[in-house]
């Protein structure tokens, strides 16, 4: 018996076709000054090197227990096509320890964007609450956000 992968309360997997070549959706990832237009406040702080840490801002989110503040490290990169982070929040009385990881792949002109976000507890209802918020969110508004900001850019 095969399990759905959508069925793993760890993780969120995104597969999203971006119109745009992987070197410009790269930029978008990994320059601060464009990753800041689409992701949390902070994110204009990255740098692209292994172990670098930054600090983002949103909206708290008690049912979740989120603070509103992630501290981010750098974990990895292959340079043009990965890029992972580990996101925590800066509350230690939320013990998230999330790992996002981009991948891109040429798809004719344009690229084929992975994102998963892994770390999920299942058996812990506010990260599950998390989980549904973050997917909608990767889904709808941060995909959106970083269309527009690939649209803007030259």
């Amino acid at each position: 018996m095969t399990t759905d992968p959508e069925d793993d309360l760890t993780v969120i997997r995104v597969d999203q076709f971006l119109p745009h070549p992987p070197a410009k959706v790269w930029r978008a990832l990994t320059e601060p000054e464009l990753l800041a237009q689409w992701q949390m406040p902070g994110a204009e702080d990255f740098r692209l090197e292994v172990g670098h840490r930054y600090r983002m801002t949103s909206v708290p989110r008690p049912n979740s227990r989120f603070s509103g503040v992630v501290d981010v490290r750098v974990l990895a990169y292959d340079d043009g096509r990965m890029l992972s982070v580990r996101w925590a929040d800066a509350d230690p009385a939320n013990p998230v320890d999330w790992t996002i990881t981009w991948t891109l792949e040429q798809e004719g002109r344009g690229t084929r964007l992975f994102l998963v976000h892994e770390g999920f507890d299942p058996d812990d209802p506010a990260q599950m609450t998390a989980r549904t918020i973050m997917n909608g969110g990767w889904r709808g508004h941060v995909l959106r956000a970083l269309g527009h900001t690939l649209e803007r850019l030259r």
